[in-house]
């Protein structure tokens, strides 16, 4: 399964592909680690974000996308602009989108920690939450098991 873990910071999207067959996590080559709405007043450039992102999904065949849910009041409150990329992607046809909380992701990390550390992934720092994000969500139902 390939699932590419999505954080949105402002008006950047900052993505990492993960794929999991045979117990085997793989980071595969990736052609974009970071996607941003150049213009959020243009609805020409918020459409042209989502045919980017819905391409960049077909192009490596992901079969899930999972946001990390910010909230939408409070101190960490997610921003007018990162609701509207949200909906952009939630709303590309054919995309399995889940979102998926701050809380549920903590959970299944600390059931299913990373054996290695970040830096030897080859990733950039900005893409640590959304690895996290797409590791978790691969994760989640491993720890259900553990507790029968």
């Amino acid at each position: 399964m390939k699932v590419c873990g999505v954080e949105l910071n402002s008006n950047d999207v900052n993505v990492c592909l993960l794929s999991l067959a045979d117990d085997v996590f793989q980071l595969p080559d990736f052609r974009s680690r970071r996607l941003t709405l150049t213009n959020i007043n243009s609805s020409k450039d918020l459409r042209y974000f989502q045919q980017t992102f819905a391409k960049l999904m077909a192009d490596y065949q992901v079969d899930k996308v999972v946001i990390r849910q910010r909230p939408m009041k409070g101190k960490f409150a997610g921003g007018a602009v990162g609701f509207k990329l949200e909906a952009a992607i939630e709303l590309i046809e054919d995309l399995d989108v889940v979102i998926m909380s701050p809380t549920d992701i903590k959970e299944s990390l600390r059931r299913n920690p990373v054996h290695i550390p970040y830096a030897e992934t080859g990733l950039k720092v900005f893409q640590e939450t959304a690895f996290n994000t797409a590791f978790a969500y691969l994760m989640k139902d491993k720890y259900a098991q553990k507790d029968e």
